[in-house]
């Protein structure tokens, strides 16, 4: 990886604190452009667009002008599937039929990422008393096939792991890629997600496993099994006890000094780095900055700036 083109999530502007009065994605994508921002990370969350919010080819070719006019692109797209659970059942039909269509909306897009996670809690198999194999063979299983559906639209797919999410342990976020064992499956590193994981142990059922090189010492598991970046600090708490605080630049732990070169010998194939301000009550304000800070990262060590830095 060489040029660092800097994105944001769209999700942080319509969740968490911004539920009830979200910002619109036209109000979104106008200001990042302003900011000189690259790209987009698109959450088909609603209110902003999704398969069902813009069910034409039309409606979809047109998001894309309204971004391409801000001088942006989508960096990925992180798919709505939280309704439909993989790990509990045999049946995930109702899991593919909503990935296909968020495929299909990315392929439309021109989006060349989607964004996946293990959908239940971590503790699902204690409190349903269901077997932890059976649950891992479903998610191979499913992940296999998104995996070759979406690779027949060149499109990669990437898992987000997160201590909220079943499977949270680094042997076990090591280990997913090898099982699934396709070359269009790869992990979602998130930063704040990696050190929660890794560095503290949190939400982990039954004993606790971490790395005494925490974030870092995972990366280096993960050499080679990365396909996309999600970049923000952790003050080593978790939001309303379920996942991780993705707290501002600065104001948490992480060393992005260490984190960035090491992500740059990771033998990631993207070179996008994408803000994941998930559920912080200021994410509007702090968004500038945020853009400022990993500016001056890529600066500093990407080899090949991007042209609106």
């Amino acid at each position: 990886m060489s040029r660092a083109k800097i994105s944001i999530g769209s999700w942080a502007y319509c969740f968490g604190p911004y539920k009830e009065n979200p910002v619109p994605f036209g109000t979104v994508i106008e200001k990042l452009g302003d900011l000189g921002f690259d790209g987009v990370e698109l959450g088909s969350f609603p209110p902003h667009p999704g398969p069902k919010q813009l069910e034409t080819k039309a409606k979809r070719t047109e998001l894309k002008r309204e971004v391409a006019d801000r001088g942006l692109k989508f960096s990925g797209l992180a798919a709505d599937l939280w309704s439909y659970p993989i790990v509990t059942t045999d049946d995930n039909s109702a899991w593919m039929d909503a990935f296909l269509q968020n495929l299909d909306f990315a392929a439309d897009l021109g989006i060349d990422c989607i964004r996946v996670d293990s959908v239940s809690p971590p503790d699902v198999f204690e409190k349903e008393r269901l077997d932890p194999k059976r649950g891992w063979e479903r998610l191979v299983k499913t992940f296999r096939i998104a995996a070759e559906k979406a690779a027949d639209c060149s499109i990669r797919l990437v898992w987000e792991f997160e201590p909220g999410f079943v499977f949270n342990k680094p042997s076990e976020i090591a280990r997913l890629p090898g099982h699934v064992d396709h070359p269009n499956f790869r992990v979602l590193f998130d930063t704040s997600h990696a050190h929660m994981c890794a560095a503290l142990g949190a939400r982990q059922p039954g004993e606790r496993e971490t790395l005494p090189g925490g974030a870092m010492e995972l990366l280096a598991r993960l050499r080679g099994k990365v396909g996309h970046w999600h970049l923000i600090d952790s003050d080593g708490t978790l939001h309303n006890n379920e996942t991780s605080t993705h707290a501002p630049f600065g104001q948490g732990v992480l060393n992005f000094d260490a984190l960035i070169p090491a992500m740059l010998q990771s033998g990631c194939p993207s070179n996008w780095w994408t803000i994941d301000l998930c559920f912080w009550p200021d994410a509007w304000q702090v968004t500038a900055q945020a853009r400022e800070y990993l500016l001056a990262m890529a600066r500093k060590y990407a080899s090949e700036p991007s042209e609106r830095l």
